[in-house]
């Protein structure tokens, strides 16, 4: 029998729109097609000026993500705040439900040191959980 995951009675998460999780210095947003074309229609700019101006193709695959500040903030993090936040990418959509951070309580944890809505907010059920994760598998 598999040992039950350590969310089975689901998780409190809120996101209070601080920024945080849009600072990566070591990380990438990896945008698809579809994204790039809502992204680009919620800036009112075509595809074309979209992709030359904020994806860069990911080093370490044949994905493409946004571009980052010098800073490692996400280029569209703007005084603090997503200023694509409606349509924002599948990845930031799903955090801080992302497979490393649901490992263990322990990691659900670390998360919450650097994420002020970690345990707060609504209760977000063990199903709702696995459908984010199964979403993400998804290409």
């Amino acid at each position: 029998m598999a040992k039950p995951k350590f969310y089975q009675n689901g998780l409190r998460f809120e996101c209070t729109e601080c920024g945080k999780c849009c600072r990566h210095a070591d990380g990438y947003v990896q945008v698809s097609p579809e994204e790039a074309a809502q992204i680009a229609a919620s800036l009112e700019i075509t595809e074309n000026k979209f992709l030359q101006s904020y994806i860069e193709p990911s080093p370490d695959s044949e994905a493409f993500h946004l571009k980052s500040l010098d800073n490692g903030d996400c280029i569209f993090l703007v005084e603090g705040q997503c200023c694509i936040y409606q349509a924002r990418p599948r990845q930031c959509r799903t955090f801080p439900f992302w497979p490393e951070n649901v490992k263990s309580a322990y990691r659900w944890k670390l998360t919450g040191q650097d994420c002020p809505g970690i345990n707060r907010g609504r209760l977000w059920t063990v199903e709702e959980i696995e459908a984010i994760l199964k979403s993400m598998k998804a290409p």
